[in-house]
């Protein structure tokens, strides 16, 4: 929970990558070698979300207000890890909190990166800069998200599928390991380790389902490796076929640099390319690609199995395929 008053009648208001080959230069170490495992804690919750087959959401890029552009204290792009909050205002969404926010933030002096719902992940500010969310020292290290209060135990199992999948996300966006208790906190985390806060959250809040830090880690962790399984095992699938208009090897291409913090990624099927909604690449990256296609008149460049940028999002060949 940021320092801020709760708004009760938030609760009523109407205000409503990418993982596919490695980046390149980026040492990707085997599946799991960088994740430091907890003692196994059994979960309901988790189990829920796994017998459930409960699905994250995908991460909706907002353009927030919040206008102190300040990098971390190891530079721009540069976090160090991710602060776990919660909200402490029952029954608001995270449309709500997005909304409330928006304007408070001058009087309140907080703001985050993102919030999370059972529905939705709204980021309102790009996670290469800090915010104003855990006191001075955490907020010049840690990307944050705050978990917004819900009701029901189907509403607290996808809540923290999403905010579990949010915090491993930016993990391997920023190659980061997987560190329970450093890499990913808990705001009392923080408050215990620099003295800035006293805020305990989300611990209260994971007790009133019957749910701890640790079996939260236990999900981030499933998330991590599912993401970094993807950027080291999809490893090309057909890419020595060359069909038509496909071309085979290796070529690195950086995506834009822009106002937006991601660039989306397509799939193909039937010579048609459909919009992916749960991952993205980070802009200004690089990236391994093995081939590419035209469809429709627009040519794109395959980063990872039935992974492709159209050449609008492109900014840079750094070496084109031979």
């Amino acid at each position: 929970m940021v320092s801020k008053k709760l708004i009760t009648s938030l609760a009523t208001s109407a205000a409503l990558a990418s993982v596919g080959f490695a980046t390149v230069g980026q040492v990707v170490p085997q599946l799991g070698s960088q994740v430091q495992t907890t003692q196994a804690a059994t979960s309901a919750i988790n189990d829920y979300i796994n017998n459930n087959n409960i699905k994250p959401v995908s991460i909706q890029y907002r353009a927030g207000t919040f206008n102190k552009m300040f990098g971390y204290e190891n530079g721009v792009g540069k976090p160090e890890g991710v602060v776990i909050h919660e909200t402490a205002t029952p029954g608001a969404t995270a449309e709500n909190e997005v909304s409330y926010f928006s304007w408070s933030w001058p009087t309140t002096q907080t703001y985050v990166h993102a919030f999370v719902d059972d529905k939705e992940i709204i980021n309102i500010h790009s996670a290469d800069y800090g915010v104003w969310g855990a006191g001075q020292t955490a907020n010049s290290k840690y990307i944050q998200v705050e978990l917004c209060r819900v009701s029901t135990t189907d509403q607290f199992a996808r809540s923290v599928a999403n905010q579990a999948y949010y915090a491993a996300f930016r993990l391997v966006q920023y190659g980061l390991p997987f560190t329970p208790g450093k890499t990913v906190l808990s705001h009392n985390d923080v408050s215990r380790m620099y003295k800035e806060t006293t805020h305990t959250d989300p611990v209260g809040y994971f007790a009133q389902w019957g749910y701890s830090m640790d079996q939260f880690y236990d999900l981030v962790g499933k998330y991590y490796n599912q993401l970094k399984n993807n950027s080291t095992n999809n490893n090309g699938g057909d890419a020595n076929t060359n069909n038509g208009n496909q071309a085979s090897n290796i070529g690195i291409i950086r995506v834009k640099d822009g106002s937006n913090e991601y660039i989306s990624l397509y799939s193909l099927n039937n010579d048609t390319m459909s919009r992916i909604t749960n991952r993205a690449l980070g802009t200004g990256t690089d990236w391994q690609m093995d081939q590419t296609k035209v469809v429709n008149g627009t040519k794109y460049y395959r980063v990872a199995t039935n992974e492709w940028v159209p050449e609008s999002s492109v900014g840079q060949i750094i070496k084109p395929l031979a």
